[in-house]
């Protein structure tokens, strides 16, 4: 994702326009004493007072050391050379407590500048990890510090916010523990998924980006070989939502990129990672999709699952054969396990290829690799379907500001819009401190857009008013989401389509608080 600089008419507003290096750092040195009118700069006594009532004095302070830096990593037999977190793939685990603070010493020895984004964390906005929004980028070489208090427990992620470098190996899990837990399982274990190329017959995310760019959307061909569609822009004759289908709920056309793997826990499905397990244990899964282009389908084969969280959040628990999970989202699940061993498959819907690790809870043999559980064949649960825990619900309130979010493309170019724009063309999406705000995404193209806000949760609109509680939510092909957050965490926020190709070519925008 871009740093791109914002044009003049956002300068004029008091918008961050940063380059890398001395001169970014005395921009935004001049940006941080300017608190007058206008937009609230993220570092600013508005975002330093909403972090201070985030934190108890008597905070337990986490500290970490990160060093983002080139390796060579073993895929499972594949030996890949990529951009990782100290070496390993996915980087470490980050595990704290609900209010603790996080200390996080990032090291660039990348040949490129970076950033830590923390996903879904409500965070204060310097500590966002957004450049030419929040901070400068990190150049090689350099060291930044994040600190921030983390006021949600929940299944989380890190990752840089610099152009397509999440495509590489660069992301993380970050687990925010709720001293309440384990009350419904006896083990746990963290998954991330992942598409992977980077390293593989000489490819890369940025060539791939180019690629993608110099092709534009006429090079975009039709059908499951995840190279996209032939019209990722149009709407259906008559202009209004066509119905989703169950069984296919991306339509035809699932992503832009073919991928030569698809990870588990940093493995390919030949050589998979193993949890081991006692039959009739309890297990919670916590899943992320780390992907950039692909939404994985995922079963546990001869088991259901019990989806108990949505992006961190509790949910009322559902019982499930198959999930469907959009890149940037998280979901938690308990399965109560049998005896023997378990393929768990991430498919790439609506492309060829699927991820998988093994439950195992007694003897017998593995099954392999291309094992394909009858679970996945039933539909799957789609995060709109979920409702929110009681404790976690919004008061009812209706909408001060609704906020119109159109997405679509160039019908020719590779460009990914909101409201007919690429950012950084829009105008910024401006809302003030207090506000109940409204996000409505309207879907005007035919590829699924798995769209993301950060520093805040939204609960997804619904009849009944007890959507769940997500960060990141899948608007579906020619389909329109409704989703409500309260306006209490100031600063400037980036909203964005979390398939990196389409962010990084435009569908991103800034929600920005105003005083």
């Amino acid at each position: 994702m871009s740093s791109r600089q914002f044009p003049s008419a956002l300068n004029r507003r008091g918008f961050l326009a940063l380059g890398a290096g001395a001169a970014a750092a005395l921009a935004l040195g001049a940006c941080a004493k300017n608190d007058g009118g206008g937009a609230v700069q993220p570092d600013s006594e508005a975002v330093r007072k909403a972090e201070a009532a985030r934190r108890a004095a008597n905070a337990q302070v986490r500290e970490v050391a990160l060093r983002a830096e080139p390796a060579t990593v073993d895929l499972g037999g594949v030996q890949v050379r990529t951009w990782a977190y100290g070496g390993q793939l996915p980087g470490r685990e980050i595990r704290i407590r609900k209010g603790e603070v996080l200390r996080a010493e990032l090291t660039n020895g990348l040949p490129a500048p970076t950033t830590v984004h923390w996903h879904g964390i409500a965070l204060r906005n310097d500590m966002d990890g957004v450049p030419g929004v929040t901070q400068p980028e990190i150049a090689p070489g350099s060291v930044f510090r994040y600190e921030f208090t983390a006021p949600d427990a929940g299944t989380y992620f890190f990752h840089p916010h610099v152009g397509v470098q999440l495509d590489r190996g660069l992301y993380a899990p970050l687990i925010v523990e709720d001293p309440a837990d384990g009350r419904d399982y006896d083990l746990e274990a963290v998954v991330v998924l992942d598409d992977w190329l980077d390293g593989v017959d000489g490819r890369d995310p940025d060539q791939q980006l180019r690629r993608l760019q110099d092709e534009g959307m006429a090079g975009m061909n039709m059908g499951g070989d995840g190279m996209g569609g032939m019209d990722h822009g149009g709407m259906n004759g008559s202009g209004m939502s066509m119905p989703a289908d169950p069984n296919n709920p991306l339509g035809a056309d699932a992503g832009d990129v073919t991928y030569p793997y698809y990870l588990v826990n940093g493995r390919i499905e030949t050589d998979p990672v193993t949890v081991a397990a006692r039959p009739g244990q309890r297990i919670r899964l916590r899943i992320v999709n780390a992907a950039s282009d692909t939404t994985f389908r995922v079963a546990v084969g001869g088991h259901t699952m019990r989806i108990t969280h949505g992006d961190g959040f509790p949910v009322r628990p559902l019982t499930a054969s198959s999930l469907l999970i959009g890149m940037g989202e998280r979901y938690d699940v308990v399965v109560e396990l049998g005896d023997g061993v378990f393929p768990f498959v991430a498919s790439a819907e609506g492309k060829n290829g699927q991820g998988l690790a093994l439950l195992r809870t007694g003897g017998g043999a593995a099954p392999a690799a291309d094992v394909r559980p009858a679970e996945l064949a039933v539909a799957p649960v789609t995060g709109d379907r979920l409702v929110a825990a009681d404790a976690v619900r919004f008061p009812q309130r209706s909408p001060d500001r609704t906020l119109d979010v159109a997405l679509g493309s160039d019908m020719t170019k590779y460009i990914w819009t909101i409201n007919g724009k690429a950012f950084p063309e829009q105008a910024p999406l401006d809302i003030t401190e207090g506000q109940r705000v409204r996000l409505r995404f309207v879907n005007k193209s035919m590829m699924a857009h798995p769209m993301h806000l950060h520093g805040h949760t939204f609960q997804v609109v619904n009849a009944a008013g007890n959507g769940p509680r997500k960060d990141t939510s899948m608007v579906l092909p020619m389909q329109t989401v409704e989703a409500d957050f309260q306006a209490d965490n100031p600063g400037q926020w980036m909203m964005h389509c979390h398939n990196i190709y389409h962010a990084e070519s435009g569908m991103m925008a800034v929600v920005s608080y105003v005083r």
